[in-house]
């Protein structure tokens, strides 16, 4: 940085990320996709007052999810640093995994005619799910197998056994309507999990937390489903890769416990849900104050994805448009007042209507602010991405383009 820039304040970074935002054009919306038909002005603002174009968040061979998403995002190579799913939530929720133990994911989701009907137990809250992980932890728990409770219908299970993290275990998210039996753990060290798994039922099934959901019309967390196991990575401190001091808003443990793993700050919001209703306002808002202390923000909202994983073109389009509005709008309008800035906005990975599931296509970008050129494309979506021919096949680059650690566009 020359002593010129040094005067004009420090360089101010915000990311923000619309998890599962891109899509496929759909018949119901005219061969569109929801962020075509999406109200977005602030995001179609960024890509025309800076670039946009295709990224390459999830490596080729890589499981298309979020934790690989998040890691390139924040400039860290999943091939090199990537172990699993649940030891980054792990890591959020303090738990230190000792000699061959390993952590996996521990759902609560809902069972009906011995098929998967719900990924997320019903959405169940997560004062609710705290009871029922403390009645596993009583009854279920023995050496060698640990129970911890994070947030809504997303948990930990510990297990120490050797070869556990090499387990072939399925998402529930990827078969939602098809039989359990059909999708159980398979492999050496299975059989311990599938014991849990179906040990799990009729406790849960029994408990009053479930049987007063039942009288509420709705669906109980009557099984748990362990997935996404690993050890902890060891990744470089964030500040020392980029020279910048930054925190992380999510309501999600998955990006928590990357931000913790990194040395970035963890900021909880009140009334941060990861769906539907959770708290956009309150994510710009403590997003705008962390930047008056810490140069870097990165902003997460989970609820595109939980519309795409339940097939709801109506509330994926919302969901984008509240972020849009109470997210990125404001923290726009802020780093707009600040001389020396850039803003980037971006799904992690596509979360298609038609599959209800993750995949690992591209993803649309737009980054505007300080020493971005304008590239003339007035739109953000996958197709103005697709259109302007740029193009980042290695996602980890993108936070040295953005910080200035490496070449903007080559």
């Amino acid at each position: 940085m020359t002593s010129a820039e040094r005067t004009q304040g420090t360089m101010k970074y915000a990311i923000i990320i619309g998890d599962g935002m891109a899509d496929e054009p759909l018949e119901g919306l005219g061969g569109r996709t929801p962020l075509e038909v999406a109200d977005i002005p602030n995001m179609r603002e960024i890509a025309r007052k800076g670039q946009t174009g295709l990224v390459r968040t999830i490596p080729r061979g890589m499981p298309p999810g979020s934790d690989v998403a998040t890691m390139s995002v924040l400039g860290y190579d999943p091939k090199k640093y990537y172990s699993g799913r649940a030891p980054l939530e792990a890591a959020r929720l303090g738990i230190e995994l000792g000699p061959e133990e390993v952590a996996f994911r521990c759902n609560l989701i809902t069972i009906e005619d011995d098929s998967i009907a719900d990924y997320a137990g019903g959405h169940i809250t997560t004062e609710e799910a705290r009871e029922l992980v403390d009645s596993l932890s009583r009854q279920m728990s023995r050496p060698g197998v640990r129970f911890y409770a994070g947030v809504g219908y997303r948990h930990i299970c510990v297990v120490k056994g050797e070869g556990m993290a090499r387990v072939d275990c399925t998402p529930p998210h990827d078969v939602i309507g098809q039989p359990v039996k059909d999708h159980l753990p398979r492999g050496d060290g299975a059989r311990l999990l599938i014991d849990l798994m179906e040990g799990s039922r009729g406790l849960l099934q029994s408990h009053e937390v479930n049987k007063a959901r039942l009288r509420r019309g709705l669906r109980p967390a009557n099984m748990i489903w362990l997935w996404g196991q690993g050890v902890t990575p060891r990744m470089p401190n964030f500040r020392d890769r980029f020279g910048i001091e930054g925190s992380v808003i999510s309501a999600v443990d998955l990006l928590n416990g990357i931000a913790r793993l990194v040395g970035l700050n963890v900021i909880d919001v009140p009334g941060a849900t990861g769906y539907y209703d959770t708290n956009y306002e309150g994510k710009g808002a403590y997003a705008i104050r962390s930047l008056e202390s810490r140069d870097f923000v990165l902003v997460h909202v989970e609820a595109p994805d939980e519309a795409g994983h339940n097939g709801d073109i109506e509330q994926k389009i919302r969901a984008m448009e509240n972020l849009d509005r109470l997210v990125v709008g404001p923290i726009m309008r802020k780093l707009g007042e600040t001389p020396r800035s850039r803003l980037m906005v971006l799904p992690d990975h596509p979360t298609p209507i038609r599959v209800r599931t993750h995949t690992d296509d591209p993803v649309p970008f737009a980054w505007c602010g300080h020493g971005i050129p304008a590239s003339g494309v007035p739109d953000f979506s996958e197709r103005a991405a697709a259109s302007s021919g740029l193009r980042v096949e290695e996602g980890h680059t993108l936070m040295g383009r953005l910080t200035g650690a490496e070449k903007l566009v080559e």
